[in-house]
């Protein structure tokens, strides 16, 4: 095995950051340990992008569901389009159920990291959630998104008239966690907005940005985009003016 020059540094390293260093090596290959380890967390990874929210999970975060145009999780991998889309019969439903001319439309989707539902929102949106209304900004109905791709917005936020629109949906998994979730903010959501108007916050996990954490950070960033009325590059240009 390699000796490091300095091995107490070291282990320090090893101990600030989950990342895969100084696992050492016997021959040109891996320590079994580190090998099984990387085997492990490598499925668990590809069983998130495959696995369904169970229904019980949606049922005990208290929300409605609904999905796109896909008929399953393989369709919505194949076909990213489908995965933005619903039948009219879907968006009437949204429509029917959730307050329409509020401030912000927050909404949960499992894109490729279905257990990320189950392991962020409950923290994630209750926190954001109490702060929001205590700054007395209007909240619309949350819901839980089948089959969702982070474009859904471009329907979701003029179909209920919101003025600012956040999809907390689950991010490609790595081979640090399988529970990583991102926050896509944008104001003014429409058919024709360009990618570069999302304003995103990403690696919401516990080994990334803690969810309790992440909401204080977006809950502060939906007021503020909210007083300068735009998101993306242009609130990035604005807020360095």
């Amino acid at each position: 095995m390699k000796e490091y020059k300095n091995p107490e540094q070291m282990e320090v390293l090893k101990k600030a950051t989950p990342a895969r260093i100084g696992i050492g090596h016997a021959g040109a290959r891996y320590k079994t340990d580190a090998y099984l380890k990387f085997l492990q967390d490598h499925a668990a990874a590809n069983d998130a992008v495959f696995e369904e929210v169970p229904e019980d999970v949606v049922k005990s975060i208290g929300v409605f569901e609904v999905k796109t145009l896909c008929a399953d999780k393989q369709e919505m991998l194949k076909r990213p389009d489908l995965g933005r889309l619903f039948s009219e019969e879907t968006k009437k439903e949204i429509s029917q159920r959730c307050k329409h001319h509020v401030d912000v439309q927050i909404y949960f989707g499992d894109g490729l990291c279905s257990p990320a539902i189950a392991a962020n929102i409950p923290d994630l949106y209750g926190a954001i959630e109490a702060e929001l209304r205590s700054q007395n900004i209007s909240l619309g109905t949350p819901f839980f998104v089948r089959y969702c791709r982070v474009n859904t917005t471009r329907t979701i936020a003029p179909l209920l008239h919101a003025k600012l629109a956040c999809v907390l949906i689950g991010e490609r998994p790595g081979l640090l966690t399988s529970e990583s979730m991102s926050a896509y903010i944008a104001y003014n959501p429409r058919p024709d907005m360009l990618e570069s108007e999302y304003t995103v916050v990403s690696n919401i996990s516990r080994v990334g940005v803690p969810p309790a954490e992440a909401a204080a950070y977006i809950a502060d960033l939906l007021i503020d985009i909210l007083d300068k009325k735009c998101s993306g590059v242009e609130y990035h240009a604005r807020i360095r003016e």
